[in-house]
């Protein structure tokens, strides 16, 4: 029996070593790591990665290996791998509150070499150092049908507006909105925060009380476009997503506020016209609102040689002709690498890919410095409110002062 439970144990300690040996996880390889591991949301891309894997093996002689997504919550399985110190090697990461509680485990990228072209503005730097790269960007502002709408025309607040009393009164919508929550003031809302000089302090002061938007000439620039909207055209809660859509496809709206995302609701029109984007002329301002849906991000807590392994990765992947080829023509990506072109651009997208290159983009400041939920549960009812009474631009701007302060306490 003895011999037996020697036996035994000798065995389960050999499987034990064995199962090290063939199961080393990503994050805790050895120093001659030759294999990467990488785990990202966006599922529409999962078939062209893992392709895209394959032909990176065999460049570099670096394995690549792609997990996909199980079930919906990607967020909660890629914290489930780190905390079991399993996780990938190179990983993606998309709201502000996700990549702060999961600061500890992004690693400083600052040498990779693509980082040089890329804006500093569209890097993701934590406490001083480079951690994340763009997957892509998306932006919004005015997207004007060019046969009814002179860009010069609208470059001014004033200009804007006259616009719009003109448009109405030949039956148009100037600058159509739509009734959900980010389309009816959510985003649009964006450009006279992210124009101030310094829009983290700016809101800062705001939720501590200490400024009040009707003082503050962008917001009184904002609440005079609204009041416009309002008295000049079709009621924008009584208008859907795929209706403003329409909307604009069919001449009834000459401008909207989207993004390059609303151009695939076009498909099902016959377009007989250019279109192009603009920004929101708040305060003079000319530039398109510019954000990053998600980052790639290194894993910190994986070996050096698989760190350094998982920056070359990102490195070739936005810094070479293969990489960009994928980038571009196969994930469908917005360039932001300088140089970097897609001849397979919508319109609405060009002209965002051309307003970055040029650096004429100001941030998200929706996105990452307002509070939690702020636009559905505390900003929504507002603009309902707003859009269906004659509610004056002062009152206006003293409940949404007292909204953000409320929600940033509370």
């Amino acid at each position: 029996m003895k011999i037996k439970k020697v036996l035994c144990m000798v065995l389960c300690a050999m499987l034990a070593l064995s199962l090290v040996a063939c199961g080393g996880t990503p994050s805790g390889g050895d120093e001659e790591a030759n294999k990467i591991v990488i785990f990202q949301q966006k599922t529409e891309i999962y078939d062209q990665l893992v392709e895209l894997a394959k032909v990176y093996q065999e460049e570099t002689g670096v394995e690549v290996e792609v997990w996909p997504i199980a079930g919906d919550d990607y967020y909660q399985n890629l914290k489930t791998y780190m905390t079991s110190e399993s996780g990938p090697t190179v990983f993606t990461l998309n709201s502000a509150s996700e990549m702060e509680e999961m600061k500890g485990y992004l690693a400083d990228i600052g040498d990779v070499e693509v980082l040089g072209k890329i804006q500093d503005s569209l890097l993701k730097v934590m406490d001083g150092k480079t951690v994340g790269i763009p997957m892509t960007a998306e932006g919004f502002g005015i997207v004007y049908n060019k046969d009814m709408v002179d860009p010069a025309a609208i470059s001014t607040m004033d200009g804007l507006i006259s616009f719009i009393e003109t448009s109405g009164a030949n039956g148009i919508n100037g600058l159509g909105l739509s009734q959900e929550d980010y389309f009816l003031m959510g985003q649009i809302l964006n450009f006279p925060f992210a124009v101030q000089d310094d829009p983290v302090g700016f809101c800062r002061k705001l939720y501590n009380g200490e400024v009040n938007l009707a003082d503050v000439a962008e917001f009184q620039d904002f609440a005079k476009l609204m009041v416009a909207i309002r008295e000049n055209q079709v009621n924008p809660v009584e208008v859907t997503y795929d209706g403003n859509c329409g909307d604009f496809a069919t001449g009834k709206s000459a401008a909207i506020h989207q993004g390059n995302w609303c151009y695939s609701m076009f498909s099902s029109y016959e377009i007989d016209f250019d279109m192009d984007l603009a920004g929101v002329p708040v305060g003079g301002n000319t530039a398109i609102s510019v954000g990053i849906p998600s980052y790639w991000f290194v894993n910190g807590d994986a070996s050096e040689a698989e760190q350094q392994l998982g920056k070359d990765f990102l490195n070739w992947l936005y810094g070479s002709e293969t990489g960009a080829d994928y980038l571009m023509n196969k994930f469908g990506f917005l360039p932001v690498v300088d140089g970097m072109t897609s001849e397979k651009l919508d319109p609405i997208s060009a002209s965002l890919a051309d307003a970055i290159a040029e650096g004429n983009v100001i941030d998200w400041t929706f996105n990452t410095e307002w509070p939690v939920s702020f636009i559905t549960t505390n900003l929504q009812p507002l603009a309902e409110e707003f859009f269906t009474t004659d509610m004056s631009e002062a009152d206006f701007l003293a409940k949404l002062t007292e909204a953000f302060v409320t929600a940033a306490n509370g």
